[in-house]
């Protein structure tokens, strides 16, 4: 990720921002509270419906595109997520075709508008002040839920449904319909501000993950971080999401495998280290396969994983009939929809979504989409791999240290991609947000820093390695790397 960098001409010559006309200090808290909003998600349809998050929405994005037209960033546009855009497009052009014309034009609102803002944050924020507004915004959503449960079972004081409206004495719904089911005080799940226990863990291993290569890089206070990271492991104990703990195992060894990928000093060497940890992560997945009834009864979840095979198995009959560019757009499905309202039922609740990302877009936009999804995930993966690795130096020259904060943007993508098998998180809200922002904020490197050979450039060579990273650790002034 980069802002910009010196010495250079031509087309890869430097890009300079252009003189600010709106403090700093009020573009980042914008920015903050916009990748907040993302990551609030089903907080905002809880608290004031439908309508007022399509207020919230259309707001936040007005401002933004006010705020873009005082600042003029000067970014290099033909760098684009291009990849992410063109599957935008596709479900923008399944209009065409959609069996439900009026649930797609809602959700591609929703779509554009994450998409655009997500640009937005890109274009205005260097890569170290993105990653410092991620955690302030993942900060404001762990201290609102704690906020929120605390207040649900002092003063509140029972289960809470949308709108915040009390259930009465004759309610008969299942629990899966309420805000909050006020478990502060008992050893079961909470939800936070999200209503749903798996979306408040996922937000808690974002902070863990933040948190923590923040605390080893000193790129901040360490009192405070240290309790925004026991906050965050708190929170994500109690959301006890079996998908987000398989996230944070895959973390864990992206982790170890990038710092030891890093100690190579020979292409050589890599090359080994890829197939030793390419077999080992092969023998690890039939491993966890194989034991899978014993680990979801570890894990307290069912071996259908929590009637998701029956909700596949319902999706994937749809696809059949509509295989290569599938229905129509809607992330999330909407339950008012004549189609999608009593189409898939859980414990008396219409289904919103295939719960696995690959089901949803497959029945939604066909092969052509799943294509499309898969290589933009698949090049910001790339892309974030890279850079969290950097290049091995040529011989004789010295290795140019990285900081560790580089590892973000890749564990980011861990996470998306573990969540994509049982969740369709990634295709809407914080998920699809930050792979577009970020996916557009490395592109922005420049060519010396990226590493890519003039002899192989193209749209598909703008995921080469990148360089650098130390500077952005203490806050200080960063030449094209964040």
């Amino acid at each position: 990720m980069a802002s910009h960098t010196r010495g250079e001409s031509g087309t890869d010559a430097a890009t300079t921002s252009s003189p600010r006309r709106l403090p700093l200090r009020l573009v980042r808290a914008w920015c903050t509270l916009i990748i907040a909003s993302s990551m609030a998600g089903t907080a905002w349809l809880m608290a004031i419906g439908v309508g007022g998050s399509a207020v919230v929405v259309a707001v936040t994005t007005t401002v933004s595109a006010a705020i873009w037209l005082i600042q003029r960033p000067r970014r290099r546009w033909r760098r684009l997520p291009w990849f992410a855009l063109a599957y935008v497009g596709w479900a923008v052009l399944s209009l065409l075709w959609t069996e439900w014309p009026r649930a797609t034009a809602m959700t591609l609102a929703l779509l554009l508008a994450t998409t655009a803002q997500a640009i937005f944050v890109a274009s205005v924020l260097t890569g170290r002040q993105i990653i410092e507004a991620i955690a302030a915004a993942v900060k404001w959503m762990l201290a609102l839920s704690l906020a929120f449960e605390l207040w649900v079972s002092l003063i509140w004081r029972g289960p809470i449904l949308p709108g915040f409206v009390r259930p009465g004495p004759d309610f008969t719904g299942d629990p899966i319909m309420f805000w909050s089911r006020d478990k502060l005080f008992t050893d079961d799940r909470i939800q936070g501000i999200f209503g749903n226990a798996n979306s408040l863990a996922y937000i808690a291993l974002l902070g863990l993950v933040v948190f923590g290569l923040q605390i080893n890089t000193r790129a901040g206070r360490r009192g405070p971080l240290v309790a925004w990271t026991l906050l965050a492991a708190f929170c994500f104990w109690r959301g006890s999401s079996a998908t987000a703990a398989m996230c944070a195992i895959a973390i864990a060894i992206v982790i170890v495998v990038v710092l030891l990928m890093r100690r190579a000093r020979t292409a050589r060497t890599r090359r080994i280290l890829y197939i030793v940890f390419t077999v080992t992560g092969v023998a690890l997945i039939t491993t966890l396969w194989l034991v899978r009834e014993a680990l979801f009864e570890m894990l307290g979840r069912s071996s259908d994983l929590s009637g998701r095979k029956e909700i596949w198995a319902t999706v994937g009959e749809r696809f059949a009939e509509s295989p290569i560019i599938g229905w129509g757009y809607s992330v999330p499905w909407v339950p008012t929809d004549p189609f999608f309202d009593g189409w898939i039922v859980d414990r008396g609740v219409t289904v919103m979504q295939a719960h696995s990302t690959w089901f949803d877009v497959a029945m939604q936009l066909g092969v052509v989409g799943v294509v499309l999804f898969a290589v933009a995930l698949g090049a910001f993966t790339w892309r974030a791999w890279f850079l969290a690795l950097g290049r091995i130096p040529r011989p004789g020259a010295q290795r140019e240290p990285r900081s560790r904060l580089l590892l973000i943007p890749a564990l980011v993508a861990t996470i998306l991609l573990v969540q994509s098998i049982t969740e369709s998180s990634p295709l809407l809200n914080w998920g699809w947000f930050l792979l577009v922002m970020l996916a557009f904020a490395i592109k922005q490197a420049p060519a010396s820093v990226r590493g890519t050979p003039v002899r192989r450039r193209s749209t598909l060579a703008a995921a080469w390695p990148l360089e650098g990273g130390a500077p952005i650790e203490r806050g200080a002034p960063v030449e094209g790397v964040a």
